[in-house]
């Protein structure tokens, strides 16, 4: 082995590797700052020979592995202002096969996670997916009250929680994993600590006074996890200064949680460097350590700069950038330092701007005088929107703004101008439903443009003529809806969807029904309404019908995902 490659090793940096006859590698400082267990990361890579442009000298190098299945990093259904600003650590965490979208293609972002999930999570992140899956590890003998549960309903997540329990992200006085509970905002800041491996600096904070006003339904014995959290940056309040500690997490919240804390662990999936030039030919150029390397981008590669997704063309030379690969392309590409861009924000002023992405991980980001920027924004903040005081998460992409700065951050933000694609609002206007209604959100398309709107907790909808709940909306609903201080008060569908429309409904089975021929007839499931009501619903199944998963499986109480056309459901899936 060279005394280059010697030298990489030692200062802890892991080579990356090029496909094919690009002659390229790139480097990762590895510089986490937790103390995660990295015994295990990397086994999900194999090593490449590749080429020293400089010396033209061999290095062995490791690169994902993910044998033949297909990454995917955007998903549809990460639109609306209120989840688009986590689509950044959803592509981050979904490359490094983390945290991933379902098999039909969806990530579900407003979706709670449940134990069980956060769980599997969590292992992964830490490395130790391989050993969670290994037969030793599934086959493994857990002491606590619902094993059998566990090891009946989600036999795939046994060697999860052995492992999880070996690395000690329980509690010693946990008796029951609880799989289906949600995971709340306290339990999964916890998880995350415990998976840094940072459990002796959080017992140290256990007498630090939090300054949330809720910090009364914080247990003293979780004061220090949140105190080392919000220390390593992994959480922060809400801009009423309170944690909410029970408030359940969705999806696109655990992602930017995963991703935070993973920023602070050993990471040889990633690579580092800075852009030696433009793109060209669909190649990126970089130098790590004074090293050129050159890499192919994969024409799905997901590019993150200045706060929002770009070409591959907005790379600039200069740039400092993040990559990860996959057969020898990269798939993952993030700005952490823009060459040029995000100069020193006018300080202790005001100014006008526009902003070119949502507001994330407390940041905004914002062009002025063709300059780009990302300014934290002070926990006391004023922002004005139509006409009232609201809060960041809801300042939208092209809004023109007047901005206060005072030490370095925003205190004060005035939208004068809004988006163009602003839903409107405390009026009725006409739109078609465009996805069927989840965690209290119905998703409108109106001018070929797509909304994410919550429901009021009052709200009436209207559907064949009688009042109904939101889940009785269906895709392609033709609506009129009304609108106050940003939430649905009302909702009546004007024209009922084409019914000969695809389907997919999930819920929990409560029966079914079998013909002569001693296949599956009707099947019925249980869904849990947004105002806890739990309502059935029965459906005929088509005479080609597709069952994935264990038939012996199919029992009582089981997760179940429905597919259907024409009011026929052809596929029932397992899970």
């Amino acid at each position: 082995m060279n005394n280059t490659f010697k030298k990489v090793m030692v200062t802890g940096l892991t080579m990356a590797m090029v496909l094919g006859g690009s002659t390229a590698a790139f480097a990762d400082n590895g510089n986490g700052k937790g103390k995660g267990n990295d015994k295990d990361r990397g086994r999900d890579a194999v090593q490449t020979k590749v080429n020293n442009k400089n010396n033209n000298s061999d290095v062995y190098i490791n690169n994902l592995n993910v044998k033949n299945m297909t990454i995917k990093l955007s998903f549809d259904d990460v639109k609306g202002a209120d989840v688009e600003w986590a689509a950044r650590y959803i592509a981050s965490l979904a490359s490094k096969r983390v945290f991933e979208g379902y098999e039909d293609g969806t990530f579900q972002p407003r979706k709670t996670i449940t134990r069980i999930e956060a769980i599997t999570a969590a292992v992964r992140l830490m490395g130790l997916r391989d050993q969670a899956e290994s037969t030793e590890a599934m086959n493994s003998n857990l002491n606590f009250k619902d094993a059998d549960k566990i090891k009946q309903k989600y036999p795939w997540a046994v060697g999860y929680v052995a492992v999880a329990l070996q690395n000690d992200l329980f509690q010693e006085s946990d008796d029951s994993v609880q799989p289906e509970k949600e995971a709340d905002r306290l339990w999964a800041t916890t998880l995350l600590i415990k998976a840094l491996k940072l459990q002796e600096e959080a017992k140290a904070k256990m007498n630090t006074k939090l300054t949330f006003k809720d910090a009364n339904k914080i247990p003293a014995g979780s004061v220090g996890y949140v105190e080392e959290a919000i220390e390593k940056s992994l959480v922060d309040g809400y801009e009423d200064n309170t944690f909410r500690p029970d408030r359940p997490v969705t999806r696109a919240e655990l992602a930017a949680l995963l991703d935070r804390t993973g920023n602070q662990l050993p990471d040889n999936t990633s690579i580092k460097g800075t852009l030696s030039a433009a793109v060209s030919n669909n190649t990126l150029t970089l130098t790590n350590n004074g090293q050129p390397y050159t890499v192919e981008l994969d024409s799905n590669a997901f590019i993150f700069r200045n706060g929002v997704k770009v070409a591959a063309s907005e790379l600039r030379s200069g740039d400092q950038v993040i990559v990860r690969t996959y057969g020898g392309k990269a798939i993952f590409v993030e700005v952490t330092k823009a060459a040029g861009g995000n100069s020193t924000t006018p300080d202790n002023a005001t100014f006008s701007a526009s902003l070119n992405a949502a507001v994330s991980n407390n940041k905004l980001y914002y062009t002025k005088d063709n300059q780009s920027y990302s300014t934290e924004i002070a926990s006391n903040a004023t922002i004005l929107r139509n006409g009232r005081t609201v809060s960041a998460s809801d300042l939208r992409s092209g809004d023109q703004v007047n901005i206060r700065t005072y030490n370095g951050k925003i205190i004060f933000v005035e939208v004068t101008k809004l988006a163009e694609s602003q839903l409107p609002d405390n009026t009725t206007f006409a739109a078609t439903v465009n996805t069927a209604v989840s965690n209290n959100t119905l998703t409108l398309t109106k001018d070929n443009q797509t909304y994410n709107v919550s429901f009021a907790s009052n709200a009436t909808i209207i559907r064949n003529g009688r009042t109904v709940s939101a889940s009785e909306l269906r895709v392609g609903d033709q609506v009129n809806v009304r609108t106050y201080n940003g939430q649905v008060i009302f909702v009546e569908v004007t024209k009922l969807a084409d019914e000969q429309i695809d389907f997919t409904v999930v819920g929990n089975l409560n029966s079914y029904t079998l013909n002569s021929a001693g296949s599956i007839a009707t099947i019925s499931i249980n869904q849990t309404l947004s105002n806890g009501t739990v309502q059935t619903a029965v459906y005929n199944t088509s005479s080609n019908l597709t069952i994935q998963g264990d038939l012996s499986q199919l029992t009582t109480n089981r997760l179940v995902e429905l597919r259907g056309k024409d009011q026929l459901v052809h596929t029932i899936v397992i899970r």
